[in-house]
């Protein structure tokens, strides 16, 4: 199977309103986007799937494959999942796709900020401490000075950072992430 966000696995389904018959060609790429689709909901973790509005013979098909042991047999059960895709609410799933896709993002530059703030932290020092402390008043100030001195050492003597995920750890839990 392709490596497609569910994004572009859904913009490969066309549910055409003209008179004219897919080809076959056509119809073979929506069921093999259909089916990668169903793959990419039966790889999350249960409770990232139970957000999805599917049907009670979606969910039971999604809790059969973690039963099946054979290659082939994975196959068929997969070519099955894949037909019972075309019953779903594609447009909701499309919603819930775009939700989570949007709080990825969201944890992603929350997460970039805090790296960005370890690293001003430990390039700029003291004046990056006041101005930290400034945003989260409950950070213990020792701590984050230890931290960051512990992480300039370790860096100008080229050892792994073992203190700049440390004081990344303690900045994320300051932040409240």
């Amino acid at each position: 199977m392709s490596q497609d966000s569910p994004r572009e696995l859904l913009a490969q389904i066309t549910l055409s309103d003209d008179d004219e018959r897919p080809s076959k060609s056509q119809l073979k790429r929506e069921m093999h986007a259909l089916q990668a689709l169903g793959e990419a909901i039966i790889a999350m973790t249960p409770g990232e799937r139970a957000r999805f509005p599917l049907s009670d013979d979606m969910l039971a098909a999604v809790e059969e494959t973690a039963r099946i042991r054979s290659h082939e047999g994975r196959r068929r059960h997969m070519q099955y999942v894949g037909k019972l895709m075309r019953r779903e609410n594609l447009e909701a799933i499309q919603a819930v796709f775009d939700e989570v896709e949007h709080e990825a993002r969201r944890r992603d530059l929350a997460f970039h900020r805090l790296e960005a703030w370890r690293d001003r932290l430990i390039e700029e020092g003291d004046a990056a401490v006041e101005a930290f402390v400034a945003d989260h008043p409950d950070v213990d100030r020792q701590t984050l000075r230890q931290l960051i001195r512990n992480a300039q050492r370790e860096r100008e003597k080229g050892k792994p950072p073992a203190s700049a995920r440390k004081l990344f750890k303690l900045i994320r839990d300051t932040a409240g992430l």
